[in-house]
């Protein structure tokens, strides 16, 4: 039987989880960033989303367990919690600064331009196109799609669930292991159904913006939104 304790462990568990992520924007803008310029499919994005939220989860649990069994002091936890969290917002301001200089790079070489065409009978017409979409490198590009999601998986299992550890798993442990489990579990599956709910309908709420003229410049604005996602978490501790 669930003791009343307990049950309100689970309903600070769903709570924490949704405004956790809520209010965490790293949570879901790299995904809609990455996303809307690299035209993933929702399935795609859905995918990585959810992948990457598992990551961040079980990171956090795994560290509390492991503090759990052996009796690990929670000021160590917390102390190690907030240096894996330094780590994973200057990942994202690495990555986000990088990804900027590459878009734009890449969105200057894609700047349209003219060329006159003057045919055998003498009739002339004017021709524009960019070489960057004209001659693409399918390799390369292939190669960035892949790499992408790799990194924000990483950076995700970097990144720690500050609430988890004490606020949740340690009260919880000292109510049971079946306690442990549950509180845990419903954490877990709030945050990654909220963090696939604001991807998804930040996502949805994007692709109605006439953005058709600003399209080359995708990724140099990806870039710039995974950019102060992680200068917002490091200096101003979103």
């Amino acid at each position: 039987m669930i003791s009343h304790e307990l049950w309100i462990l689970l309903l600070s568990a769903a709570s924490i989880g949704f405004v956790h992520t809520v209010i965490g924007p790293d949570h879901y803008i790299p995904f809609v960033a990455m996303s809307r310029s690299g035209k993933w499919s929702l399935q795609k994005t859905s995918l990585i989303t959810v992948l990457c939220g598992l990551g961040h989860v079980l990171s956090s649990v795994i560290l509390g367990l492991i503090g759990i069994a052996f009796g690990v002091a929670l000021s160590n936890l917390e102390l190690f919690e907030s240096f894996r969290g330094n780590i994973a917002a200057w990942a994202l301001i690495v990555f986000g600064f990088t990804y900027l200089i590459w878009g734009l790079h890449r969105a200057i070489k894609n700047k349209p331009h003219t060329h006159l065409h003057v045919h055998e009978d003498g009739e002339a017409h004017i021709h524009k196109h960019s070489h960057a979409l004209d001659h693409a490198h399918m390799h390369a590009n292939t190669t960035k799609k892949q790499f992408t999601p790799w990194i924000l998986f990483t950076v995700f299992v970097l990144g720690p669930c500050e609430p988890l550890i004490p606020l949740l798993m340690y009260p919880a442990a000292k109510e049971s292991i079946l306690g442990l489990i549950l509180v845990t579990t419903v954490f877990g599956i709030v945050t990654i159904i909220t963090m696939l709910a604001a991807v998804l309908i930040s996502s949805f709420g994007i692709n109605l913006l006439p953005l058709k003229t600003a399209e080359r410049y995708m990724h140099a604005f990806a870039g710039a939104a995974v950019l102060i996602c992680g200068l917002s978490i490091q200096f101003l501790g979103l």
